[in-house]
């Protein structure tokens, strides 16, 4: 049985993701590593080098956190770099430096042409609220209060866990489901009685392996068979084809 949400109706909670889910971000954040890794290879390879491409993004970066990101791109071109810390700086040729890298271009970015959100999502969150089912924000991102701040959403989440927390508390991030295992538990419910909403493989495999009762992609950039084949229920291209209506 399914609600008019598009749900099981065992579903308690719902677990978003926020980059390309709830906001129109993950483009932006799609163009500050091709900015950062594409800088950094051509001061590596000279003109010659091969550039980040969308499918790099997809495949290696997407949904991961920051550092994540950088090792998991590094090593599919055979790079090798010191770990560094958290605190380098941005110009630093470590895993730490270049994330902080991107971090800067990204936050450039936001300030520029500020952030946009879902409309779509935004309404089913509505729904789902007054149907009283619970909500959490999970995200790698360590700007998600912010951005949440600055589209005048954080109030439509009972639970946040994001880069902040993950790094306080020792989450692991996607294609993991700690992130998302953790959200569940602050809101009080079990995973088979919640659903999770992304638009990133890394995502679907977290919410395949985390043996979460629904798992809702969402297609914003063509990819819908790989999201199918990572782990999606249900794909849709915006949560109105759901329903939205509590």
């Amino acid at each position: 049985m399914t609600t008019q949400l598009g749900l099981p109706d065992t579903i308690q909670a719902c677990l978003f993701d926020l980059d390309g889910v709830v906001t129109r971000t993950a483009v932006v954040h799609a163009a500050a590593w091709k900015e950062m890794f594409d800088a950094f290879l051509r001061a590596r390879d000279g003109d010659s080098f091969r550039p980040f491409s969308d499918g790099d993004y997809g495949q290696y970066v997407d949904g991961r956190p920051r550092a994540d990101g950088v090792r998991s791109f590094l090593a599919s071109r055979g790079i090798e770099l010191p770990e560094g810390t958290p605190d380098d700086p941005p110009d630093a040729e470590t895993v730490h430096g270049l994330g902080n890298r991107k971090n800067e271009l990204l936050l450039e970015r936001i300030r520029t042409d500020g952030v946009e959100a879902y409309e779509g999502t935004l309404r089913y969150l509505d729904a789902v609220r007054a149907a009283g089912l619970r909500t959490a924000i999970v995200s790698s991102s360590a700007n998600t209060r912010d951005v949440l701040r600055s589209i005048h959403a954080e109030d439509l989440f009972d639970v946040r866990i994001d880069g902040v927390v993950a790094a306080e508390r020792g989450l692991p991030g996607k294609p993991r489901p700690d992130t998302f295992l953790a959200a569940a538990r602050d809101l009080g419910v079990e995973p088979s009685r919640a659903a999770v909403f992304e638009d990133a493989l890394a995502g679907m495999d977290a919410g395949r392996s985390g043996h979460f009762g629904y798992v809702v992609g969402l297609d914003r950039v063509g990819q819908t068979d790989a999201l199918y084949a990572h782990g999606a229920d249900v794909v849709v291209k915006d949560l109105d084809e759901l329903g939205g209506q509590a």
